[in-house]
Formats: structure tokens, C-alpha cells, sequence
């Protein structure tokens, strides 16, 4: 890092340089062409006296050969000028290349960073507890209960564990193979199995499903809408409040542009972050002192996968607190 400010202020420095080279030599050839220029006049001007052909600076103003000189003088300094703004403009857009390269370099290290701490801790949980878990089989008479009980526990940690692992495999496949395999979904159906199955795996989260009383339908890839679907509920989860109120909404227009609305009363995302939620390995807040687990994978996948669908997917405020993720996915004839 200090090595990168080093850079930085060598490249400002260099930059500096350059634009105060550059002022200075122009002020100097615009002297120098003036220069050029008065001497060859008062050069052509004694000639002409001695010859007798002028009388005085004003006939000499007037003659060809002074119309010359004064018409080259001038090409030049706008030959000067132009070259003078062209380098200028060149060096800016230079320093801007630099700059956006150097803001982008500094992006990816610190999604490499966050990434590799994000995916330590979620990867050395899980398997430290299943060490333990089988650890404690090994050294320990257990009764029935609690054989099931930490069975149970051993299960969730796997299930996490290979959630994380289709999560990188579905993020590497998003950005580079990824082509929705097209079937027929009814997403009332589709989307009121998901809730039922995250209520039973929370229960404790107040779920709420709001539909249309005719059926929808879409030609989708399920496995892939099941993953947004999941993801946008459980980090409506993971970023509820004490009490989390969730709220699904599914409709349809007139148009038949067909809307999922995600709700929650969390809190919330600052208007600063919205525009980056959707990076890979991007989370909200500092790595470091984050207390909730993800990799950063989540929206990521959700976004490349609507978008795969022909569909956009917003995030607004919620009132009076909490998030909303809209998904507009286009009619089955668009």
C-alpha cells in the first residue's frame, strides 16, 4: 500500500512537471516566432528604405513582402496554439486513463481482499464444526438425543458448506458459460415452495407472499431463478432487524411484464453502496469488523442471471427502514 502512494505521488509529480514543461516551452516559441518575426521585418524595412522603395513604417505595413511575413507569423502562432492545446488535452486524457486504471487496480485488490477473508471465515466454520462434531463422537459415549442433536448440526454445517461451494461454481459459470436452460415455470407455485421451505428453515422470520389470483407463467431456468430467489430472501434474512418482516409481491401488467418484489425492514442499504452491491465479492461495510456471513456472491449471481433472463433487477429504500429488490422480467413473447 505504501509502495502504491509512493507511485501516486511520483506519477503527480511527473504529471506536474509536465504541464508547467509544456506552459513554459510555449511562452518561450511564442517569443521566439515574435522575435523571428520583428527581425525579419526591421531587416526587409532597411532594405527597402536604402533601395528607396518605402518612406516610412506605414507604406512599409502596406507592401507584399510585409503582408507575407505577418501572414506567416500568424500560421505560426496558431500552429504553436494548436499544438500546445492538442499536447494538453492528450496529457489529460492520459492522467485520466492512469487514474481510472489505477482506481480500477485498487478495486480488484480490495475485492481479492475482501474475497479471501470473506471466504476463509466461511469456509473454516463449517468444516471446524464438523471436526468438532465428529471429534465428539470419537471421544465421547453419547446418548440417542444428542447423537441426533449434533448429527443435525453436522448436516446444516454441510449443507452450508456446499451451498458456498455451488455459489463459486455458479458465479465462475455466470460470468463466462451460462445459458438459461428455457422451461416452463409457474412462479406462484415456484415462488410459494421457496417461501415455505425458508419458513420452515427460519421460523422465527415473519415470511409474507402477496400474488395475483391467476396463475403466471414464464419460460425460465429454474435451478438459476431458484438461485436468485433464494439469495434475495435469505439476505433479506441475514440484514433483518430484530424482529424480520419479509414481503414478497409477484405480478403481472397489463403488458405482461411480470414484477418480484423482495421486502424486508433490515437495515437498509446507503444510497452510495446501491451501484456497487451488484460487483462481485462486493459487501456493504468493512471486511474486517463484519459480523454477518457471505462472500459477496450473492447479488453478483442474481444480477447475471436476470440479466441472462432479458430482465432488471432495482434496489430502492423501503419506509419507514429495510431494502427493496425489484426484478422486471419481460413477457414469454418479448
Amino acid at each position: 500500500m505504501q509502495q502504491n502512494v509512493r507511485l501516486r505521488l511520483l506519477s503527480n509529480f511527473v504529471i506536474f512537471f509536465m504541464l508547467i514543461a509544456i506552459a513554459w516551452w510555449s511562452v518561450l516559441l511564442f517569443t521566439k516566432n515574435r522575435d523571428a518575426f520583428l527581425a525579419k521585418s526591421e531587416l526587409n524595412k532597411i532594405g527597402m528604405v536604402a533601395e528607396g522603395l518605402v518612406q516610412s513604417d506605414r507604406d512599409f505595413f502596406q507592401t507584399e513582402i510585409y503582408q507575407k511575413l505577418e501572414a506567416e507569423y500568424k500560421r505560426q502562432e496558431w500552429m504553436i496554439l494548436g499544438e500546445s492545446i492538442v499536447f494538453v488535452l492528450s496529457l489529460i486524457v492520459g492522467v485520466y486513463l492512469i487514474n481510472r486504471g489505477y482506481n480500477q487496480e485498487i478495486a480488484a485488490a480490495q475485492q481479492r481482499r475482501n474475497f479471501l477473508l470473506s471466504i476463509t471465515h466461511e469456509l473454516k466454520s463449517p468444516i471446524a464444526s464438523i471436526k468438532l462434531v465428529l471429534e465428539t463422537f470419537i471421544k465421547r459415549e453419547l446418548g440417542a438425543q444428542h447423537i441426533n442433536q449434533l448429527s443435525s448440526n453436522a448436516l446444516k454445517e454441510t449443507d452450508r458448506l456446499n451451498d458456498l461451494v455451488n455459489d463459486l461454481l455458479l458465479a465462475a459459470k455466470v460470468e463466462t458459460a451460462y445459458v438459461p436452460y428455457l422451461e416452463t415455470i409457474d412462479l406462484k407455485q415456484f415462488l410459494g415452495e421457496i417461501i415455505e421451505r425458508l419458513q420452515n428453515k427460519y421460523p422465527a422470520v415473519e415470511f409474507g407472499f402477496r400474488q395475483p389470483e391467476e396463475a403466471i407463467i414464464i419460460q425460465g431456468d429454474k435451478a438459476g431463478l431458484t438461485s436468485v430467489a433464494v439469495n434475495l430472501l435469505e439476505n433479506a434474512v441475514k440484514y433483518g432487524a430484530e424482529n424480520p418482516k419479509i414481503a414478497t409481491v409477484l405480478r403481472q401488467n397489463e403488458k405482461g411484464v411480470i414484477n418480484i418484489e423482495v421486502a424486508d425492514n433490515g437495515i437498509g442499504i446507503p444510497d452510495k453502496e446501491k451501484n456497487k452491491i451488484f460487483e462481485r465479492f462486493y459487501r456493504v461495510g468493512n471486511e474486517d469488523t463484519r459480523r454477518t456471513k457471505g462472500t459477496g456472491l450473492g447479488l453478483y449471481i442474481v444480477n447475471q442471471i436476470v440479466l441472462a433472463h432479458k430482465g432488471m433487477i432495482q434496489v430502492m429504500n423501503n419506509r419507514p427502514r429495510g431494502t427493496i429488490f425489484n426484478i422486471s422480467l419481460p413477457a414469454n413473447d418479448a
